[in-house]
């Protein structure tokens, strides 16, 4: 019995000490709602941060051109900003962007309607999904430049041929992304869909949509860059369409010229365009939608 008692108390563990902790005085803690400084302000608005970056870039491309002193091969910003003001207001430039993104929207629109046809296609049967599958490895790593002599044959000098290119940019790229997006839902999600009786167009609609989002909005995100950039190289090639030249033969026209800080201007009109879709388009969207039902941080 006594050493079963001793065999007991060796194996408890020790018993620790008990002991009193002082109360903290909460006066001398400080201002828990001590308001932020400027500076902290400034670098937690993303858009700040974004004008700050943009500030240092100008900077040390103004200090570039100063230092290597040759405004036809690389002008400064300065005047690049007094080129792009004066083509802006007096110039051409403004007339020439209305028409670039007339043709783009066109395109970009026809290229999502293709993507989603597909798609849905692919998410209803087996055949549908092999099709995808098939199309986007044979045509996705096609870069849409090299369709140009193609729809130039077939479509002739003018804006079909421009939207073709740019259909083809888009559409591989957005139905890829649309499609993973949809095998990615959550097995879960699906079959309380379909206990609720969604079917068919309802089951994508409030089902696959909502929580394929996040992969459909980068598809478009892509897609955009791609379409954008096909429009600008398809006009630098193409020359005027229909008459009327867009923003790359804008640029195409200046180099001609040798007016580098025109070709400057319209880069920078190509970029701000760019910043603005992406930062105010796209944002708004995500911030309505993936973020606002905490999909993404």
């Amino acid at each position: 019995m006594t050493s079963r008692t001793e065999r007991a108390h060796r194996i408890a563990p020790p018993a620790r000490p008990e002991y009193e902790r002082t109360i903290l005085d909460d006066t001398n803690i400080g201002d828990a709602s001590r308001p932020l400084s400027s500076w902290q302000r400034l670098s937690g608005n993303p858009t700040m941060r974004t004008v700050m970056i943009l500030v240092v870039l100008a900077s040390c491309w103004e200090a570039y051109a100063r230092w290597i002193d040759n405004p036809l091969m690389f002008p400064a910003f300065s005047e690049v900003a007094i080129a792009l003001w004066h083509s802006s207001v007096g110039g051409p430039l403004l007339s020439r962007v209305a028409i670039s993104l007339k043709v783009l929207m066109i395109g970009y629109a026809a290229g999502i309607l293709c993507a989603a046809a597909f798609t849905i296609l692919a998410v209803s049967t087996r055949i549908g999904t092999d099709l995808l599958s098939t199309l986007t490895a044979m045509f996705n790593p096609l870069p849409a430049i090299a369709l140009l002599p193609l729809a130039l044959l077939w479509f002739g000098l003018g804006t079909p041929s421009i939207v073709f290119v740019i259909v083809h940019s888009v559409l591989w790229a957005v139905a890829l992304n649309t499609h993973t997006g949809f095998l990615s839902v959550p097995e879960v999600q699906r079959m309380a869909g379909m206990n609720y009786g969604l079917r068919g167009l309802r089951y994508v609609m409030l089902i696959l949509i909502p929580a394929a989002f996040p992969s459909i909005l980068a598809g478009l995100k892509i897609g955009w860059a791609f379409a954008w950039r096909t429009l600008i190289a398809a006009e630098l090639v193409f020359g005027v369409s229909s008459g009327q030249g867009g923003l790359g033969w804008f640029i195409f026209e200046n180099r001609n010229y040798l007016e580098t800080a025109n070709v400057f201007a319209g880069l920078t009109a190509v970029i701000i365009i760019g910043l603005l879709v992406e930062g105010v388009i796209f944002r708004t969207i995500e911030a309505s939608t993936v973020r606002r039902w905490g999909m993404q941080r």
